[in-house]
């Protein structure tokens, strides 16, 4: 078991199993699925305001679900505020109408459940023969990754009123969970249409890690990035905490996506001076990757 990632550093939430309570929309609890090669965990379906009368809705699909809602049962008190923001895109007309689907995570396998685990194979082999602890961790991102595209994505586009198209199938996560949406897109460009991956989580392992386990995610990022025209990604950082350490990191990948044809408004990246690695902080920010997402004026490009 790899303990290393299970530190407060990489946000290891605690699982929670207080139910929890929306101000906005109603929150739904999945069946329990036969889950195949990743550990158990909730799955729960936000359902907007007047839900079903605006159908088809696109689905945003979000990892982290026991932070996103109800700061009552986080562990460290803080919550996205999804309902409350999400609610208000809506109602305003600022983005079409959708759901939010969020996978809550299991803290001991987080880590290993999020690293794009097809970039570990690409640092130098000298470096992978090194006795340390991520060379020996179990990664589980194209399981979990299998699960959410084979088993969970069918249930929802089965049971609810929403678009099963890829031009309405968007995901979006914070730190490890920016990764592993990254990865989702880059592993099933045909399934999603956009990823925000906020305060991402570039350095794959801690601060003071000598592996050069960002340079073989960038490597994985480059050689994988599909051609632009029908695919957005969002990406953005704070300057406080964890997230300082994000600059440089992001500066080189903006450099990829630049050489890879990538320009606004398909890409951004957007820096926030004074926000921390934290639900506070991507709560007073999450409008801005929603309409990224989500926005009325951003659906044309799917739809090519």
């Amino acid at each position: 078991m790899l303990r290393l990632f299970t530190l407060g550093f990489l946000l290891a939430q605690i699982q929670i199993v207080t139910a929890m309570e929306v101000s906005a929309g109603k929150l739904e609890t999945l069946p329990d699925f036969e889950f195949r090669g990743i550990a158990p965990r909730p799955v729960h379906i936000w359902l907007p305001d007047g839900y079903p009368d605006q159908a088809p809705y696109a689905a945003l699909y979000m990892h982290d679900g026991q932070m996103l809602f109800d700061a009552d049962t986080t562990w460290n008190k803080q919550e996205w505020g999804v309902d409350e923001v999400a609610s208000q895109l809506q109602a305003a007309g600022e983005t079409i109408p959708f759901v939010v689907v969020a996978i809550e995570n299991v803290s001991e396998t987080r880590h290993g459940d999020y690293f794009p685990q097809k970039a570990r194979v690409l640092m130098p082999a000298a470096e992978r023969a090194k006795e340390h602890p991520f060379n020996q961790a179990e990664l589980r991102a194209d399981r979990y990754l299998q699960f959410l595209v084979g088993q969970l994505k069918p249930y929802v586009d089965t049971h609810y009123a929403v678009a099963s198209d890829r031009a309405h199938t968007v995901i979006a996560g914070s730190s490890m969970g920016g990764l592993i949406s990254l990865y989702a897109m880059l592993e099933y460009p045909q399934v999603f249409s956009a990823a925000a991956a906020i305060s991402t989580h570039w350095l794959g392992i801690k601060p003071d890690d000598q592996l050069p386990v960002a340079a073989a995610i960038r490597t994985y990022l480059k050689e994988n990035l599909p051609a632009p025209g029908r695919h957005r990604f969002y990406f953005d950082h704070g300057t406080e905490t964890l997230d300082a350490h994000y600059p440089p990191l992001q500066e080189k990948v903006d450099t990829i996506m630049d050489q890879a044809g990538y320009r606004s408004p398909a890409w951004q990246t957007r820096v926030f001076d004074g926000h921390a690695h934290d639900e506070n902080s991507w709560r007073a920010r999450l409008a801005e990757p929603l309409r990224f997402l989500l926005g009325r004026d951003q659906q044309a490009t799917d739809a090519k």
